[in-house]
């Protein structure tokens, strides 16, 4: 049997930038990507804390270190700069596998979306 299980949750970050006329997806500062176990082109869900939306894209790779978290294309009518969303990726993976599985969780700075030392 295989399930879905969480594979990587960035947790509580702030929407640095919405760009309505780009062709659709989040941008996502590498280093974020690469803590949380995220590839580029990787569908994920984001979460709006502020409002409650949800909707699902992929992933585009950001400035290292940029902070950058970037609602692109009509996913960009979906926050406001400055909203708190929480990104999350699934894996599907067979059942005894998925009871042993550890995903990338990680909790960054939610004023500058850096990863607290």
């Amino acid at each position: 049997m295989q399930i879905q299980v969480l594979k990587s949750k960035i947790h509580r970050v702030t929407v640095t930038e919405a760009n309505l006329h780009y062709m659709g997806s989040i941008t996502i500062d590498e280093r974020l990507m690469e803590a949380a176990n995220m590839l580029e082109g990787e569908k994920v869900q984001v979460i709006n804390v502020n409002n409650g939306e949800r909707l699902e894209t992929y992933v585009i790779r950001g400035e290292k270190d940029s902070g950058t978290i970037c609602l692109n294309g009509p996913a960009a009518r979906k926050a406001l700069v400055g909203d708190v969303v929480i990104i999350i990726s699934y894996a599907t993976m067979d059942f005894e596998s998925a009871k042993t599985f550890k995903p990338g969780l990680i909790f960054p700075n939610e004023s500058t979306n850096l990863l607290i030392p």
